[in-house]
């Protein structure tokens, strides 16, 4: 049987999309006759932005993980101020106006480099030695963010000539709020070094789109680039296997995080012009994650506070059922140069059929995927009329007495078995 050590920070009971992603693998690498082993952080000494506890049900008894101590700035900050400050992505429950923000933001983003996590490290490298060696482990994949984890991967590559492949879930250098973490130039040197020698050292690397692979080859040079694939992220049927009955409001649901940089007032006006349009239309504005508070602000200028529902995060089977139980889904790409990849939740929002509105690049690889499936419509954020026109005719759907959906049926080519295939492919 095939053995693979896969080092990953995120692990059950840790909560969010950056879990699903290799529990999923780990649990389809096991159904295929391969032998996954995990690595991953004791709970009591991580720094986890959110918990889900249901995430691990469907973890096989016989599935090896381990779990190893940490020590880290993080785990500190949630011991002194509480877990809710331990920072999710693009900093949504974080005051970065706040001075004291500013100065936490300034020594994480120069003092702890590439990040935060990298306490971690000393730990998962001693243990990931023992677990290599004691059980002939011929493999091992790293999976970042937290970038840190790639480290341990080329030290064992260079330790024990094992083959290493390195999953890049989002970006290093190029990640959407990657100057909110203040790098002195120094600092950016030194950040862009690691990640260059990652991706040089490393056998094979993983991607989760085509703009993302493209970034990472730009940095390691074309030579390099037979090296390079892209693995999206998917969705697993058995979880959207459950009877939602369809909404009796016109619901369009967000999910994850929507920090500073997605910008959606665009979004707002559109909302707020269609209320007015259809008055007998109960309209909902569901949110399951965090929004900045700018965003809220945004939703009381525009008078949509009384349809605004907010429901912060929420567990894996529950975000399922809003999903589902949705009229319409809201993605939003962040506003920056470079972002044209493809968040992990889409892949969730083509498995619940509804109409997806996108708002962002149409040039993007979500864009892409949106058509490709017949799944919703991409918008420019210049575009309030069409996005009016097109709300418009899912309103006037739901008026009809239509359950209103979306999808050819192509998204099946995302569903985790499938892309768990691609991987067996690469070991």
């Amino acid at each position: 049987m095939k053995k693979v050590l896969i080092i990953t920070y995120y692990w059950p009971p840790s909560g969010g999309a950056g879990v699903q992603r290799w529990l999923k693998f780990a649990i389809y690498l096991h159904r295929n006759g391969v032998d996954p082993h995990i690595l991953t952080v004791d709970p009591k000494y991580a720094s986890y932005p959110q918990v889900d506890e249901t995430l691990g049900r469907d973890i096989p008894a016989d599935l090896k993980v381990y779990r190893t101590k940490s020590r880290e700035i993080l785990h500190l900050v949630s011991g002194i101020f509480g877990k809710e400050k331990v920072p999710y992505g693009g900093f949504t429950n974080i005051d970065t106006s706040s001075p004291l923000q500013r100065v936490m933001r300034f020594v994480r983003g120069n003092l702890f480099i590439p990040d935060a996590r990298k306490g971690w490290n000393r730990y998962a490298l001693k243990k990931a030695r023992e677990i290599v060696t004691m059980n002939d482990i011929p493999a091992v994949i790293t999976t970042g963010p937290p970038h840190s984890t790639h480290l341990v991967g080329m030290k064992l590559k260079r330790e024990l000539g094992v083959r290493w492949i390195a999953d890049f879930r989002d970006p290093w250098t190029d990640i959407y709020y990657y100057n909110d973490m203040l790098h002195t130039a120094p600092a950016k040197r030194k950040d862009s070094r690691l990640e260059k020698n990652v991706l040089l050292t490393a056998d094979s690397v993983i991607a989760n789109c085509n703009s993302n692979k493209e970034l990472l080859i730009a940095k390691a040079g074309k030579e390099q680039a037979g090296k390079f694939c892209v693995i999206t992220n998917g969705y697993d049927p058995d979880d959207f296997n459950v009877e939602v009955p369809p909404p009796r409001e016109f619901v369009i649901t967000w999910s994850g995080t929507m920090s500073g940089h997605y910008n959606p007032d665009v979004f707002f006006r559109a909302l707020s012009c269609l209320q007015g349009r259809y008055p007998e239309v109960p309209f909902r504005f569901r949110v399951a994650g965090t929004i900045t508070s700018t965003a809220e602000r945004q939703i009381k200028e525009h008078n949509l506070d009384e349809i605004f529902d907010y429901r912060g995060y929420v567990s894996h089977d529950r975000l399922v059922e809003y999903l589902k139980g949705s009229s319409a889904l809201l993605y939003i790409f962040p506003e920056t140069e470079n972002d044209r990849g493809v968040a992990g939740k889409l892949f969730e929002y083509l498995a619940a059929e509804r109409p997806v509105i996108a708002i962002g690049p149409r040039d993007s690889d979500a864009a892409a995927i949106i058509t490709e499936c017949d799944a919703g419509k991409t918008f420019a954020r210049d575009d309030e009329a069409g996005l009016i026109d097109y709300l418009s005719s899912l309103a006037e759907q739901f008026i009809s007495g239509k359950d209103v959906t979306a999808g050819n049926g192509k998204h099946t080519k995302y569903t985790r078995e499938n892309l768990t295939g691609h991987l067996i492919e690469l070991l």
